[in-house]
């Protein structure tokens, strides 16, 4: 059975009470680098967006899950990307909004559902994601699920006045 349920969190689709929520983590300089976000974004542009996030991931070609407590607290996003059906695959994102519910598991758990998600209902060969060479936490949360990485970007990524690299991380579905 597909289940996006997990042991302490559960991903689930964005409602419209989730603009507030969403508003914040869009609008929150601080993580526009692993977004690539260069402005910010009205309320009434992610009312908008909330208003169509019903449609279907091969239609958008994305996906964008909350990551949820059982207690019904939003307590960060993930995502799929670039979906692309012909070759059966698509990049990962994923942020749990707040410093104090980091290094929990939660993060783990919710890659791990959208894991098993991507393989098994999508039918997804491949999984891929980006993360900055400074970003030990998501390198070490990808590689401990399995992903590979198979190159780095050298300057790859303007920010605040100097380049970053980045690696690109694979997991191909055996």
């Amino acid at each position: 059975m597909i289940t996006l349920k997990g042991e302490n969190i559960y991903l689930r689709a964005l409602e419209p009470e989730d603009l507030d929520f969403i508003h914040t983590i869009e609008n929150d300089e601080s993580i526009w680098e692993i977004s690539n976000t260069q402005t910010p974004y009205s309320r009434f542009l992610i009312k908008q967006y909330l208003e169509h996030a019903h449609k279907d991931i091969f239609e958008v070609k994305q996906l964008r899950l909350v990551i949820s407590s059982y207690n019904d607290v939003a307590l960060g996003m993930i995502d799929l990307f670039d979906f692309d059906f012909k070759n059966r695959r698509a990049g990962v994102g994923i942020l749990v909004k707040e410093s104090t519910n980091r290094l929990k598991g939660y993060g783990r758990e919710a890659l791990k559902l959208l894991i098993n998600y991507s393989f098994t209902h999508l039918d997804l060969h491949q999984l891929y994601c980006n993360i900055s060479e400074e970003n030990e936490a998501s390198i070490t949360l990808f590689l401990n699920q399995g992903f590979k990485e198979i190159g780095l970007k050298k300057d790859w990524n303007y920010v605040n006045g100097s380049y970053k690299n980045e690696y690109l991380y694979q997991l191909i579905n055996k």
